[in-house]
């Protein structure tokens, strides 16, 4: 006779839950346009709220609402059960940004994410990511996403110019072809241990 045994699984053997990838500007800036980024993983926004709220409700006191332009999210549930209490979502066509997340703390104030589309691809998002933590910038989220696309097709273009100069032998007659690229930008750390060591400027006002 076999007996088999089970056990249950214990924290260690849990796979840990994927970082959060995000970024905030930085502590002490002046409120303007956005107040960061962030990069989910997919369009379902009932699976993905909860990480997002885990993090800045420590930060920016407790999420309570939040809005987004319909036209990228397929589904806009009404309210999204987060740690220990429920976040009111709400959805607008032609006032929003259909790149800006707009979220709300009781009391406390607004802020303004930029929301990057899940299959961007990793060089594009950390320059978005960059880019919309910056407190110099005034870019909406939508001109930001613009930006990313234009530089992103200049990219692919120069190395379609230096595939051509290679084959041409360009390498072997000296000098270099002129390759404008995505400007040079410090990416921030991507996870949530650092977002949560990355105070926020003051919130706006609602």
């Amino acid at each position: 006779m076999t007996a088999t045994v089970s056990y249950a699984p214990t924290l260690e053997d849990r796979p840990s839950p994927p970082s959060l990838r995000m970024s905030l500007a930085p502590a002490g800036s002046a409120p303007a346009l956005l107040d960061g980024a962030w990069w989910p993983r997919s369009r379902d926004l009932g699976a993905e709220l909860p990480a997002l709220t885990a993090v800045l409700d420590s930060l920016w006191g407790r999420i309570t609402r939040v809005t987004v332009n319909p036209a990228h999210w397929p589904t806009v549930p009404r309210k999204v059960p987060v740690s220990g209490h429920v976040v009111k979502v709400g959805s607008f066509m032609a006032q929003q940004d259909p790149h800006q997340m707009l979220l709300l703390s009781y009391r406390v104030g607004r802020w303004d994410l930029l929301v990057i589309p899940p299959q961007t691809n990793p060089v594009a998002a950390a320059w978005l990511l960059a880019a919309a933590s910056d407190p110099i910038r005034t870019s909406t989220a939508s001109e930001l996403m613009a930006e990313a696309a234009h530089l992103g097709t200049v990219t692919e273009t120069d190395r379609a110019v230096e595939a051509v100069w290679d084959s041409e032998g360009g390498h072997e007659a000296g000098g270099a072809p002129s390759t404008p690229r995505i400007p040079a930008v410090v990416a921030p750390v991507i996870g949530t241990s650092a977002v949560a060591l990355a105070m926020p400027r003051p919130a706006k006002e609602v």
